[in-house]
């Protein structure tokens, strides 16, 4: 059963993935851009996550809470930066 659950959230996860990158690529707003990145890294974090409790190792959850955190930062600075033109 854990199996099946996992390569389900897998698929699932890498679909998503597909989805966020096609979004990057093809949005020409500035906004949805940032939107899609940011919805790309929890994507990816949620992968790093699911990874890490298959491996049991918990760099992969390090990694993921240090890509939240850079994400974070980085739309506050995006949207910032395209509403006001002024990063601080």
């Amino acid at each position: 059963m854990h199996d099946t659950v996992y390569y389900t959230a897998m698929v699932w996860m890498t679909g998503l993935l597909c989805i966020c990158i096609g979004m990057v690529i093809r949005t020409r707003s500035a906004v949805v851009r940032v939107l899609a990145f940011d919805a790309l890294t929890l994507v990816i974090i949620a992968l790093l996550i699911l990874y890490s409790t298959t491996t049991e190792s918990s760099y992969y959850l390090d990694a993921a809470l240090m890509l939240a955190l850079v994400s974070f930062v980085s739309t506050i600075v995006a949207a910032r930066y395209i509403s006001e033109r002024k990063v601080f």
